[in-house]
């Protein structure tokens, strides 16, 4: 009896060893494999440093303060409980100085970027890029001003590594389906939706587009 008691035992510390060797060995090979993978990325960005020296940029600063005036009270709550949320950094700084608008620009139409400032419309040309780049925002937010704006007017697109003047060439209303007006170009573009009337109660009938051309670049 005690013979088999005493084989149990053994054979119960064989198992034992053998139990902590393949958690060993596994913590090993975790181990190693994190410290491989972070070598690897180490190696990466020290190869991109080596390969694509820095582009200087600079950081997009605010000129006008926002103006609550022409905004309705949901706008103005809106966009107050999206200042304690964070965000990406915005690609651009949209500004037209006849209405004293300024409202950063972000990648995407959700509530939550449009309570915030204006969102470039997926499908468009990215910013930076040639081709028409659509930029929506709120009619009872940023947005409203541009009740205000005529043919001729000039408007700037800001990014950390240049400025875009565009003259306003076409203002015009579609309905909400027309998309049309977002259509690919040659030449670069910028168009701004937003919905109309800008002091419609309830879910407006038609879109407001406002159109420009290219007028100059400055490259920082």
């Amino acid at each position: 009896m005690s013979i088999r008691i005493a084989n149990l035992k053994r054979v119960e510390t064989i198992l034992l060893v053998a139990g902590l060797a393949l958690v060993g060995f596994a913590v090993a090979v975790y181990v190693g494999g994190r410290v491989y993978s972070r070598m690897a990325v180490d190696k990466f960005h020290a190869e991109a440093r080596t390969t694509s020296p820095d582009i200087p940029r600079r950081e997009l600063k605010s000129v006008f303060p926002v103006d609550y005036s022409l905004w309705s009270p949901k706008r103005i709550k809106g966009y107050e409980a999206t200042l304690a949320e964070h965000f990406d950094v915005h690609l651009a700084l949209l500004r037209i100085d006849k209405i004293r608008l300024e409202v950063p620009v972000f990648d995407g139409t959700d509530d939550r970027i449009l309570d915030r400032g204006a969102g470039r419309i997926a499908g468009t040309a990215r910013i930076g890029e040639s081709g028409n780049v659509g930029i929506a925002g709120h009619r009872d937010g940023f947005f409203r001003g541009l009740k205000d704006i005529n043919l001729g007017d000039t408007m700037v697109l800001e990014t950390a590594t240049g400025t875009q003047t565009y003259v306003i060439d076409s203002i015009k209303l579609v309905t909400p389906d027309d998309v049309s007006v977002l259509k690919s170009e040659p030449t670069p573009a910028l168009t701004l939706v937003t919905c109309y009337p800008f002091y419609f109660i309830g879910s407006a009938p038609q879109r407001f587009i406002v159109h420009a051309s290219l007028k100059g670049e400055t490259k920082t």
